[in-house]
């Protein structure tokens, strides 16, 4: 794991940081960047998110479908998690610890809105961080790479009806044509501009793509950084003031990703799935797609909402914890495989 990405959480607490303090210093310069807004698509974080979002999608060969037959169980155990029990179960977590459970220490009013960046976090899974995860533990990359193609297809149908139902069920109005535009704006868009420059690239051979995306590697994760140094700047104040709800809103997000790479894991080992894709199947069942998280987050309700909040929070959390799973993943192989032969 490159050492960039292996301590991603240190440099979000540090764009936290720095965010609060540039807030705190420079506060009409960020505010000048959240006036920068075209039909409710702040232009600063646009720009942002597509550096963000594009490198990862380029790694994304929708030409690996034609695998799935051969890795069928892996991807049922994956598709359920992902789309059927992951979004519920994080709105069913959310609105107990941040709705009821947690509710006397959040901000007035602002429980609703923490809830709607949690649904957003859990409605897509991730596209580029599981090829880290699932080569931790030596999980068979082409599952791992049919698995993600799979789910960017579904997401670009599937994201905007499915976050329009877990918003209304939890009584959060629904900016449809904002949601309709966020959906095409950085899920429709970037997946064909990344498929067309990947195809223009792989006409040289693979080498020139390779070179391509070990330069967009760190502009990826430098541009989501920046983006927290802009919310943190925008919401500092309120950070500091109540530096617990960071805390309260992390419980829920620690629950889900254990709970469904549980999940995942237990039955991937019950359908005699092998241990090479139930790892990465825990992995990718687990983890979200906070990149997308974020941009849908900010073009909904607002680079200072509760909801653009809660997604930061995620994306704090998320290394640690994936980390910790590849640890449980590799260290219960024994009983995993123990298990398959019994």
């Amino acid at each position: 794991m490159p050492l960039f990405e292996r301590y991603l959480s240190l440099w979000v607490a540090l764009c936290i940081l720095v965010g609060i303090t540039l807030g705190h210093l420079c506060p009409f310069a960020f505010a000048a960047m959240a006036a920068l807004e075209i039909a409710r698509v702040n232009l600063v974080v646009a720009l942002l998110i597509w550096l963000m979002i594009v490198p990862m999608l380029l790694r994304v060969d929708f030409g690996a479908l034609h695998g799935l037959r051969r890795h069928w169980r892996g991807i049922g155990v994956t598709l359920l998690v992902n789309w059927a029990i992951k979004p519920f179960s994080m709105a069913l977590l959310a609105t107990l610890f941040l709705g009821w459970l947690f509710a006397p220490w959040l901000p007035g009013g602002a429980s609703a809105s923490y809830i709607a960046g949690l649904i957003l976090l859990a409605a897509a899974p991730c596209t580029a961080m599981v090829f880290v995860w699932s080569n931790l533990v030596d999980g068979d990359p082409n599952y791992t790479l049919s698995q993600v193609a799979l789910n960017d297809l579904i997401m670009v149908f599937a994201f905007a009806p499915l976050v329009g139902l877990l918003l209304g069920v939890a009584s959060i109005t629904v900016p449809w044509d904002t949601l309709a535009l966020s959906v095409g704006l950085y899920i429709i868009v970037p997946v064909l501009l990344s498929q067309l420059l990947r195809r223009a690239l792989l006409r040289g051979g693979p080498a020139p793509l390779q070179r391509v995306l070990a330069a967009l590697g760190p502009v990826s994760l430098c541009s989501l950084l920046l983006t927290l140094v802009l919310l943190f700047g925008l919401q500092g104040d309120q950070i500091v003031r109540q530096p617990l709800v960071i805390a309260l809103i992390a419980v829920p997000i620690l629950c889900q990703v254990y709970l469904n790479a549980g999940i995942a894991y237990w039955l991937s080992r019950l359908l005699g799935v092998a241990w090479c894709i139930a790892g990465p199947a825990a992995l990718i069942g687990a983890s979200n797609f906070f990149e997308l998280a974020v941009a849908a987050a900010i073009s909904l309700f607002g680079l200072r909402s509760g909801a653009a909040l809660a997604t930061v929070v995620g994306v704090l959390v998320e290394v640690p914890v994936m980390l910790s799973i590849v640890a449980l993943v590799k260290r219960s192989r024994p009983w995993y495989e123990k298990g398959l032969t019994a």
